[in-house]
């Protein structure tokens, strides 16, 4: 599992790069479906419950499950989120970022770092002697401590062999609930967030999620690996897996 999640977590971390003002979403998806065949692997996504595309690419009020198009240009001031997985040995990886499109406003900005922040929370929880509602209260706290809403008909869940095992993972919950949390889980761990309600709705390509009072929505997810110690972010690139060192070197100058 490590290896397709090394590669899922460096095309996220490259995207960065190529994700700007007139791109269209279905060049986001080429790109990405480009890289994951000159590895020699596989798409998680493509073909999986009839999905047409190789990554979801969900723009401003789009939760999930965006299909992309090649009439959907991104525009300045756009988020755009992009939720993949390759496979390796018939093991999955399963991540997800959301982007600015050029130059963002403050709580557009601050939406999208609520998102990876409320994961980053969760995650102190990922640990032997937990549970998975521990995981889920932790995420829930810091979206709604910072004015936001998280998502409630779409969870996180178990990953490996097949891309969708259990346990879910619901991103809002009460602690001590739910199973518990033992070393050797993998866990594709996803805060799904709006800035408005947490209701939502699926359009008529009878795929893409959307907020259904139109407020943006951010998306954060990484393959986590529980161990007898710290969790294992595999889907982070090798400088980020443990903590947050990072922000930490940044903080201190």
């Amino acid at each position: 599992m490590s290896v397709a999640c090394e590669l899922t977590g460096r095309i996220l971390d490259e995207l960065k790069e190529l994700i700007k003002p007139g791109i269209s979403t279905l060049d986001i998806d080429r790109w990405i479906d480009s890289y994951i065949t000159k590895n020699n692997m596989k798409s998680a996504f493509k073909g999986y419950g009839g999905f047409p595309a190789t990554a979801c690419i969900s723009v401003n009020e789009e939760v999930i499950h965006g299909i992309p198009s090649a009439k959907r240009i991104l525009k300045e001031g756009d988020i755009v989120s992009v939720d993949m997985g390759t496979v390796y040995k018939d093991y999955n990886s399963d991540a997800a970022r959301t982007y600015s499109v050029g130059k963002l406003s403050e709580e557009n900005a601050r939406l999208i770092a609520t998102a990876e922040e409320s994961f980053f929370e969760g995650i102190k929880f990922a640990k032997k002697g937990y549970r998975i509602g521990d995981i889920s209260h932790a995420i829930q706290t810091c979206v709604e401590s910072n004015g936001f809403s998280v998502i409630r008909d779409y969870v996180g869940h178990g990953v490996g062999r097949r891309l969708h095992e259990d346990p879910q993972i619901p991103n809002y919950g009460k602690p001590n609930r739910g199973p518990q949390i033992v070393p050797g889980m993998t866990l594709a761990i996803e805060p799904m967030i709006a800035a408005g309600s947490f209701e939502v709705g699926v359009l008529d390509n009878d795929w893409t999620v959307v907020t259904l009072d139109a407020s943006m929505a951010a998306h954060y997810e990484n393959t986590v690996l529980i161990t007898e110690d710290e969790p294992i972010i595999l889907t982070c690139p090798e400088w980020q897996r443990q903590g947050r060192p990072e922000k930490e070197a940044a903080a201190n100058g």
